[in-house]
């Protein structure tokens, strides 16, 4: 895969596996699997959805990622950084 570009996606993500049950620890978008390094941030926007926003660190990049809580559906809202 080339590089990552850093804009918004807002596109759907299948989350593997939780931290503690709430923290993303490794998630796939497009078929391929993202590790989690690192939560930088984790926070909650109460507007017409609410959801849970997380800023992580992967290998690949960073990436701000966040759960629709009424769905429980999982979104990469967009690329803050590409790390190759």
């Amino acid at each position: 895969m080339g590089r990552l570009r850093k804009k918004h996606y807002n596109e759907p993500i299948r989350m593997e596996a939780k931290r503690f049950g709430y923290f993303p620890k490794t998630f796939l978008w497009h078929g391929r699997r993202y590790d989690v390094r690192r939560v930088e941030r984790a926070w909650t926007v109460s507007r017409r959805r609410a959801r849970r926003c997380f800023r992580v660190h992967t290998i690949e990049g960073v990436f701000d990622l966040y759960q629709d809580l009424s769905a429980n559906t999982w979104h990469l809202e967009k690329v803050v950084a590409d790390r190759r």
